[in-house]
């Protein structure tokens, strides 16, 4: 009778009809909003920031590009230490630790300390994205995975959207200064709704593997002709799309344009069309091959990216609605890819793209300034042809693939 009581009283996974699910999601929602705004809400102001400290629009970037760098490091590590500590420990520290930076930017004496602090900030960054997807396939069951992780993904579009519309609309009507304290108390009370709702872990196994086995088995992917293509693409997109978006508000603020910044940040929310894409994506590979969509993806993205260079404003915000669509249909089937072709330590693998992904966040947020400054906005477009070679090679990949 014991035996048979104690088995009857075994946890089960969240499926969708359980408040668990809803509390997760709200969770994972909230902390990805809060974590995203952070991450991107320089990109608008960027123009302030240039006026205000005195530096180059190449140097603004840097304001980007220092977060993301740090935030290579820190899914590198956070992404190993959940695997021994636990998921929701090393969510609930990173967040706090994220929101704290933000608080001293606005009264950075220089653009060097305002710099630091966003390196700090991006290292704690990292702590959720390293441990969120892995936190909900361990609580959630096989049927609810898939819409559990499309929910995390689309509030990573959202956050994004949310820092960038908001800060450079109140950065425009008041100053940059007051716009990253508003970002602060929003981000508080996302904490709360996340530390609130949080379920605590309860099928997380500690990882006993030895670190040295772990970094071996993650190593060998890099060496791994199917993968390596998946992995250059993850830079690739990422260096197209940040390129452009960095650079979009100096684009926008000079002739034919003259925008402000406050009428720059509205063309953020063509991010809704990203939103769109990756759900559009994950519904289509059920019936088309992934490589074919992600090509296509590409494709749309490179032609939206080209048709911003038209000199009509209506021409430039259907051109970045095109890219939003077209770049999040590619990214949200590569991480699949990715986990298919592995054949082992297949979370390493996505451990790599991910890293891969947000290399091409720093590499776009500073080298593309060094494009902007010597070609111009169409400089900074016509990079994104580079992404049609890397497409051409993971086609080819993907037949070896299905012959081998």
């Amino acid at each position: 009778m014991t035996a048979v009581k104690e088995f009857q009283q075994e946890p089960t996974k969240y499926s969708l009809r359980d408040a668990g699910f809803l509390k997760i999601m709200t969770a994972l929602t909230s902390a990805s909003i809060l974590v995203f705004a952070n991450l991107y809400f320089v990109q608008p102001i960027m123009p302030l920031l240039v006026q205000s400290y005195e530096i180059t629009s190449a140097a603004a970037g840097l304001s980007l590009s220092a977060a993301v760098i740090s935030m290579v490091i820190g899914l590198l590590f956070f992404g190993f230490l959940s695997d021994r500590i636990g998921r929701v420990p090393i969510m609930t520290s990173t967040l706090i630790c994220t929101v704290i930076p933000l608080a001293l930017m606005p009264i950075a004496a220089n653009f060097e300390l305002f710099l630091v602090l966003r390196f700090v900030q991006g290292f704690f960054i990292a702590g959720l994205p390293a441990a969120a997807i892995a936190y909900l396939g361990e609580e959630l069951d096989s049927r609810s995975i898939s819409l559990g992780i499309s929910m995390y993904i689309a509030a990573n579009a959202i956050g994004g959207m949310a820092g960038r519309v908001f800060a450079g609309y109140l950065a425009d009507i008041a100053s940059w200064q007051k716009s990253i304290y508003f970002l602060f108390g929003i981000s508080i009370l996302l904490f709360a709704v996340y530390f609130i709702t949080v379920p605590k872990s309860r099928f997380f196994k500690s990882s006993k593997k030895p670190i040295k086995k772990d970094l071996f088995g993650m190593g060998s992917h890099l060496k791994n002709t199917k993968l390596f293509p998946a992995f250059a693409m993850g830079i690739l997109l990422q260096f197209s799309f940040t390129g452009a978006w960095t650079y979009l508000p100096f684009y926008l603020e000079q002739p034919p344009f003259n925008l402000s910044v406050k009428n720059i940040s509205f063309t953020y929310l063509a991010y809704g069309f990203g939103i769109v894409g990756s759900l559009l994506g994950g519904r289509l590979s059920a019936q088309f091959k992934k490589t074919t969509l992600v090509s296509v993806g590409t494709l749309i993205l490179i032609g939206g990216t080209l048709l911003t260079n038209v000199h009509s404003l209506s021409a430039v915000v259907v051109g970045l609605c095109l890219t939003c669509l077209g770049f999040f249909v590619a990214h949200s089937l590569m991480a699949a890819i990715v986990n298919e072709r592995a054949t082992h330590h297949k979370g390493g693998a996505s451990s790599i793209y991910l890293v891969s992904y947000y290399l091409g966040v720093a590499t776009g947020g500073t080298l593309a300034g060094l494009v902007w400054q010597t070609a111009g906005w169409i400089g900074v477009t016509v990079v994104s042809l580079a992404l049609v070679p890397v497409v051409l090679w993971l086609i080819g990949s993907y037949s070896r693939y299905i012959v081998s």
